[in-house]
């Protein structure tokens, strides 16, 4: 595998987000495990909106989780909206923070690109 491609998560129709407490000595153990089972191990990820709120506008933030979500599965603009039933126009005008993201386009959005709704709000 090349080092410099892009990685992409692995497509889930329900993904889950697990957090354990336990003695520290058995933790890479319960990683390896997990991962084994097709988990990722989340524990030095940083939210979005800490690492990009420096950078960008409050506002500006659900655009470009869109994004990166979008381009996380691989899809066009066009392709979304065959998905969602969303204009394209409309998505366009999202990633630009020109048009809000409600609560059911957020869910729509979210089901569409395998992530939390929430990171659209």
């Amino acid at each position: 595998m090349n080092t410099s491609e892009p990685t992409k998560k692995l497509r889930t129709d329900n993904p889950v987000e697990l957090r354990f407490v336990g003695p520290s000595e058995n933790r890479d153990k319960v990683v390896r495990y997990l991962k084994r089972m097709g988990f990722t191990d989340m524990s030095d990820s940083v939210p979005f909106r800490e690492a990009f709120l420096e950078d960008y506008e409050e506002n500006e933030l659900p655009g470009l989780a869109l994004v990166g979500a979008r381009y996380k599965e691989d899809l066009t603009q066009k392709e979304l909206s065959k998905l969602t039933g969303i204009p394209q126009g409309h998505i366009s005008q999202m990633e630009n923070g020109k048009r809000p993201i409600g609560k059911a386009i957020a869910k729509k959005l979210g089901k569409a690109l395998n992530i939390s709704y929430k990171v659209f709000l």
